[in-house]
């Protein structure tokens, strides 16, 4: 995926002028190796930070080896100031981690004392407003700071993400859906830039993509992509020429940014002018790690693209939508397990999702916008969604977003999608979450979140957590074990 950022480590070590330098030195070599021998790339900076002086020269080593992503290692006590100077002066994600004392055999010359050292650097990191990530127990030896600098990765992909990010937005929320319109105010305090533009701006832009040469080699990927199920595809140049001004207006418009989502208006008017519903290109362009959120849900596309950042893998957006019948949960007893009925639902949208997540997926028209615009006749301009079952395994839903009064909250949680036939339409799956019930009552209704839920395919709830804690959210939910109470939970319930 191009829409990511590649990650670069680097590693300096600190060390406290009242303590040996070797200290530290050999500690960052340990803990360098311990990475290579994990698969762990990672930049080991010669220079080691003891006072102010030394920052910039390691400064410039830092920015000769092009490093985006910083493990800030105390060898021993370390000097908290000029420690977290460097993090304060370094432009990206920075991570705090000690070493762990190795031997009884070096408890007088050889005792490092970093687990001390990291107190009085957090505290310093406060007096700065610093956010560093910093592991549950930071403190370990060389092979357990390889395993904790493998887990900052993510998070880092996330936080240096979204510092370059920027959101291109097109229409205005559909009636009805004012669900998804949150400030935007929030956005920018994260770093996060939001280019705003009409419908009449996406429709400029299909039409003086008509016949660009990108548009046979896009229809002839589409035909490859679909196989079987391109029940339509007298419609793939309409839908190539909609890529095709996409990523054009992607291209020329990123600016100083670096990375590029979109959340667009899909309806109701969208399919009288252009002639399709966009959902199967939405799900194309998701597959590359551009998610395209629905409805003009600016705060979707970015959760979106944060699940992208976690996992490096395809996501969606869907609606957390509705429940599982009773019958259907009967009788499929032997693939639902120890879930309860309650603790399933379904999880739908048109037809968005990456055709890699689906089973058989097939194109075809959306059922409810047929309905409203083609009164139920014969499709025409509703046809364009990628449908099917989403595919059995492990997911994450979650979300960022703004109250109304810019407070930026969250929720994760995560779970599975169990291989059981939705028996409907859309791009849908039957989602199960332990306590499902409960979750959806005391987080994303009392908290007033919107319906649509980012998905990952994959449990990524660990590092969206702790990018969110760097970011500086503190308010994060996620579903509760049973007997684990949320705070409008009625106690004698």
């Amino acid at each position: 995926m191009n829409n990511i950022p590649e990650i670069k480590l680097g590693i300096v070590a600190v060390s406290r002028d009242c303590f040996p330098v070797e200290l530290s030195q050999a500690r960052r070599n340990r803990a360098v190796e311990a990475c290579r021998t994990g698969n762990i790339d990672i930049v080991e900076i010669d220079t080691v930070v003891e006072k102010e002086e030394d920052l910039g020269k390691a400064l410039k080593e830092i920015h000769a080896q092009s490093v985006n992503a910083l493990v800030l290692f105390l060898g021993n006590f370390g000097p908290e100031s000029p420690t977290t100077q460097l993090a304060q002066r370094f432009e990206g994600p920075v991570m705090f981690v000690a070493a762990a004392e190795e031997s009884e055999k070096g408890l007088i010359h050889g005792r490092g004392d970093a687990f001390c050292g990291l107190l009085n650097t957090s505290y310093n990191a406060g007096l700065r407003s610093l956010n560093p990530y910093i592991p549950d127990y930071p403190v370990g030896t060389a092979g357990e700071i390889a395993g904790m600098i493998r887990d900052f990765i993510p998070v880092a992909r996330i936080v240096y993400g979204l510092k370059k990010l920027k959101i291109f937005a097109f229409g205005p929320r559909p009636q009805d859906f004012y669900a998804c319109n949150a400030p935007i105010k929030p956005l920018f305090d994260l770093g996060v830039e939001v280019m705003e533009n009409s419908e009449l701006d996406l429709y400029d832009i299909f039409l003086k993509s008509k016949d660009a040469p990108e548009v046979k080699a896009i229809m002839k990927d589409m035909t490859g992509e679909l196989g079987t199920g391109n029940t339509y595809p007298d419609l793939l140049e309409k839908l190539a020429q909609y890529e095709v001004a996409l990523m054009r207006f992607m291209d020329a418009h990123l600016g100083a940014s670096e990375f590029g989502v979109f959340a667009n208006k899909c309806w109701p008017a969208f399919e009288h002018y252009f002639g399709f519903v966009p959902c199967y290109v939405n799900s194309r362009l998701a597959s590359r790690g551009i998610p395209v959120a629905c409805e003009v849900d600016i705060y979707g596309a970015m959760s979106e693209y944060m699940a992208v950042c976690a996992t490096k893998g395809a996501v969606t957006l869907l609606d957390i939508n509705n429940t599982v019948p009773g019958d259907m949960y009967k009788k499929a007893k032997n693939k639902v397990g120890s879930y309860k009925q309650t603790d399933l639902f379904m999880g739908f949208h048109c037809g968005n999702t990456p055709a890699a997540c689906l089973k058989a997926p097939q194109m075809k028209y959306q059922l409810i916008m047929n309905r409203l615009l083609e009164d139920g006749q014969k499709p025409d301009i509703t046809r364009g969604t990628l449908e099917g079952q989403i595919k059995h395994g492990n997911i994450t839903i979650f979300r960022l977003q703004s109250t109304a009064d810019t407070q930026l909250n969250a929720y994760i949680a995560e779970g599975e999608v169990l291989d059981i036939p939705p028996l409907s339409f859309g791009s849908i799956g039957v989602f199960a979450i332990k306590e499902m019930s409960r979750f959806y009552r005391h987080v994303l209704i009392q908290k007033q979140f919107p319906h649509h839920t980012a998905v990952a395919f994959k449990h990524a709830g660990k590092a969206l957590f702790a990018a969110l804690r760097m970011l500086g959210i503190n308010d994060i939910s996620y579903n509760h074990q049973a007997g684990l109470l949320y705070k409008s939970e009625n106690p004698f319930g």
